[in-house]
């Protein structure tokens, strides 16, 4: 590893002049050398984080097949880890070195990965789910699947919140197609990470938990290599955004106000009040980004998506496993184009005016499907999964919308602030997700998934109004890629 650069020490950029940028090239394009070594850096961070998150659930499922608590328990505390801690990792990712946060989070994921591989293969070995040890050790694979959880938002936040922002400085229709690039990678990975591993584990769960060990820890000096390469050759990355934190006691009269002086003393509360997420929810709420960050919260409490719950009512069905993995693989494909047509969409349209078609497209989708499920003949079912598969569409048009507007607007998210307006918005988008799981523990049966999909709906429309609201309000405040006139979608 390459000692960590030191801020101090790397020129800032200049005030613009006739001479490109040292990273990109005399037409305003960034080195396509800077840009392939983002993409394999973010390509091996994605493709471990989707091997582990499907592999680990195919591992407790074959150590505990009688029952899907381990699965459960470990999906909501994976979640609640990251709607809790998120904010503390976004005032890590704001005061910290860039290069340093980023190589946290690959060594961490990397630990956590392994010793839950370790402990995985113990567990595989001593199934009896009422033994002391058992339990013991899954108390350490769930709560290295938290860390895990919170590593992978780590670099997420800082390579595509952060440093793709400084990359590209004001050069939005630049930043509009890194973007695409780096959502066609999560979804690639999302595509192919779960099939190879779960084809693996259907050999034999083993010789798969070592395959998830030996790919998590082969890859780490290379995607380590790859994002210093990219920090050493853009200058901008080496910018100080330190801000300094309030000292306990400042930080204690500001938090708490008008409390009693006894709270106002440095304290074991002061601290731990400091890490509370109160500040980065309070910077997200009363953000310009609010609205339509949060309109992408509620598409999160979904049921309706080629996930764990829908596939297991498929199946509930009578539909068959190879039919249904076809099924996914059309979703995914679908999801795939929606990153060829967001950058010519954004460029026609502008981000405001699509973010708000493509979130009407995906709520007409679910609607028609969700209606021909309830009313339709004997083809109910095929008529809801073709109306899913099209909403992913709009999906993923939205969310790289949303993801540019968030980028765009003017002085949205501020150099210091970044990284705890991601993550907060991490963790709501986390809560809704736990939300949708819960909904499917209280409706557990098959017969009962149609609440749950109602529930579904619901949000689509709850999204539709919020990010209306936004649209009708401050879209003035965002900068289009057209470089025009923010307009009303």
């Amino acid at each position: 590893m390459t000692p960590l650069l030191s801020p101090e020490t790397v020129p800032l950029l200049g005030p613009a002049s006739a001479s490109p940028e040292p990273h990109k090239h005399s037409n305003g394009a960034i080195s396509t050398s800077i840009v392939s070594s983002l993409c394999v850096s973010h390509f091996l961070s994605a493709w471990n984080s989707r091997i582990f998150e499907f592999g680990s659930v195919l591992f407790l499922v074959s150590i505990w097949p009688n029952s899907l608590t381990l699965v459960s328990v470990y999906a909501l505390v994976r979640a609640a880890a990251a709607i809790l801690l998120s904010p503390a990792v976004g005032r890590f990712i704001d005061r910290g070195n860039r290069l340093f946060v980023v190589q946290v989070s690959i060594v961490g994921q990397r630990v956590a990965v392994a010793l839950s591989c370790g402990l995985l293969l113990v567990l595989e070995r001593h199934a009896d789910p009422t033994s002391v040890l058992f339990l013991t050790i899954f108390g350490g694979v769930v709560f290295l699947g938290g860390a895990e959880k919170l590593c992978a938002i780590l670099n997420s936040v800082s390579v595509t919140r952060d440093w793709v922002v400084e990359m590209t400085q004001n050069d939005v229709s630049c930043r509009t197609h890194l973007n695409a690039q780096i959502r066609r990678i999560d979804l690639g990975c999302k595509l192919f990470g779960p099939l190879l591993i779960a084809s693996i584990d259907e050999y034999s769960t083993v010789v798969a938990i070592w395959f998830t060990l030996a790919s998590t820890l082969a890859s780490a000096l290379l995607e380590i290599f790859c994002i210093e390469t990219v920090y050493r050759r853009v200058p901008s990355l080496h910018k100080k955004r330190i801000k300094a934190d309030p000292t306990p006691t400042s930080a204690a009269q500001h938090e708490v106000g008008s409390q009693p002086s006894a709270f106002k003393s440095p304290s074991w509360c002061t601290y731990v009040h400091h890490l509370l997420p109160w500040r980065s929810l309070a910077l997200y709420t009363q953000h310009t980004a609010f609205l339509p960050s949060f309109s992408y919260a509620f598409l999160q409490f979904t049921v309706l998506s080629f996930s764990g719950r829908m596939v297991a009512f498929l199946l509930a069905l009578g539909y068959s496993s190879f039919s249904v993995s076809i099924a996914r693989m059309i979703s995914t494909l679908a999801e795939l184009s929606a990153t060829w047509i967001s950058p010519v969409a954004i460029k026609r349209l502008g981000n405001v005016r699509t973010a708000g078609i493509s979130v009407t497209w995906q709520t007409a989708c679910l609607t028609v499907g969700i209606v021909y499920f309830f009313f339709g003949s004997q083809f109910a079912v095929v008529g809801l999964v073709v109306g899913v598969i099209l909403s992913r569409i709009g999906l993923w048009v939205f969310d790289l919308s949303v993801h540019n507007i968030i980028q765009n607007i003017e002085k949205v998210v501020e150099d210091d602030d970044r990284g705890a307006f991601s993550t907060a918005e991490a963790s709501v988008h986390n809560l809704f997700e736990m939300f949708s799981y819960i909904t499917t523990i209280v409706f557990a049966k098959p017969e009962e998934f149609k609440w749950p999909m109602l529930m579904t709906i619901g949000s689509m429309y709850c999204a539709c109004i919020t990010y209306a609201m936004f649209a009708m309000t401050t879209t003035a405040q965002c900068t289009m890629t057209t470089n025009a006139q923010c307009t009303s979608s």
